[in-house]
């Protein structure tokens, strides 16, 4: 919460790459409709790759490794678990399953953080519990040699401490300390200087992050894995996770590494997104599917041109033929002449 102190005293201004970085993403989230509106079959496989990608991702980070062959029979089978390791990658599926499904009800609170690493940890004792003995962040180097990186938050001053992060995070939102990613960033930075687990802190900071974009409106980790992009960028990602922690126990440490850090990888993820969706080819008859379904969504008359926006990257030549079609069938009439004639369902629409 040192960082959300810092931003509670809303800074006059803020680096021209972060700027940079937020107009890219408002842009991205803009066009987020236009892409998630294609058919369900058309985003099926960016979502199961998603899901595998964030759960073999998250867990690799932090040395938990599972065979290739087995990840689809884990994630999307119940076969039996060989050892803890497929025990933690299925549960960080769970979790991740529990945040596409509910996310808009699940709030950033003790409960949902305790239950995150719950889930992500199995069985083991302390799973779901608060770190009960100090432990600092290690880095060890193949030589054997040690160095202390960072010195977490004491174990008896921990609950105090995750209390005061989630209602400096509820108000910031609140009262537009910062835009709010850089809130999210800075929540992610200080959950991490906390420490607050034994051992998981990592995972569960990444569900949080997703959790967290879900609420801001930005979906992207739906269909492009968050945990994928950050453990291709992992020396970054520890580079500037070091940066911006330095000096935060006294509030003199500088965020802005790390944020920007967050706010390239959601700008990464977008990017993609909008590439592999490109990529996809639509299966047969999707696009006839699309404009059916928008034109069963409508209660009133309706233009062609209100059809052409709900559905990018049909053609006015195919959504013309239907049309045809359905009147010929009866469900639908035209109420007039012309480019801009009305249409409307009939009783015979179902």
């Amino acid at each position: 919460m040192m960082t959300l102190r810092f931003f509670s005293h809303k800074p006059e201004s803020i680096p021209a790459s972060t700027s940079w970085y937020l107009a890219d993403l408002g842009e991205a989230r803009g066009k987020q409709d236009l892409f998630t509106k294609q058919s369900p079959q058309r985003l099926k496989v960016l979502r199961e790759n998603a899901m595998i990608e964030s759960a073999v991702s998250s867990n690799r980070i932090e040395g938990v490794t599972i065979d290739q062959a087995r990840v689809r029979t884990i994630l999307f089978g119940k076969p039996p678990l060989h050892d803890r390791n497929e025990e933690e990658v299925r549960g960080y599926r769970d979790a991740l399953k529990l945040i596409h499904e509910q996310g808009n009800q699940l709030q950033i609170s003790e409960e949902t953080i305790l239950n995150f690493h719950r889930m992500c940890r199995g069985e083991i004792w302390d799973a779901g519990r608060y770190k009960e003995k100090d432990g600092d962040i290690i880095e060890r180097y193949p030589n054997g040699r040690e160095r202390v990186r960072f010195k977490t938050v004491q174990a008896v001053n921990t609950p105090k401490f995750m209390k005061e992060l989630m209602e400096k995070y509820e108000q910031c939102l609140f009262e537009k300390w910062v835009h709010p990613l850089i809130a999210m960033a800075a929540f992610n930075l200080d959950f991490l200087c906390i420490h607050p687990f034994r051992d998981g802190n990592g995972r569960v900071s990444r569900l949080l992050l997703l959790l967290q974009c879900y609420h801001l409106g930005y979906e992207v980790g739906r269909y492009i894995s968050i945990e994928r992009l950050i453990e291709q960028n992992k020396d970054r990602y520890y580079e500037t996770l070091e940066q911006s922690s330095e000096g935060w126990h006294e509030g003199k440490h500088d965020p802005w590494p790390y944020v920007n850090f967050v706010l390239y990888t959601l700008k990464t993820a977008y990017k993609e997104f909008e590439e592999r969706v490109g990529q996809i080819a639509s299966p047969k008859g999707a696009k006839t599917e699309h404009v059916i379904n928008e034109i069963g969504r409508k209660l009133g008359p309706f233009r062609i041109s209100d059809i052409q926006k709900q559905c990018p990257g049909v053609s006015v030549d195919l959504i013309r033929s239907l049309l045809k079609n359905l009147r010929s069938s009866g469900k639908i009439k035209c109420l007039g002449r012309g480019q801009n004639a009305e249409w409307k369902k009939t009783g015979k629409w179902k």
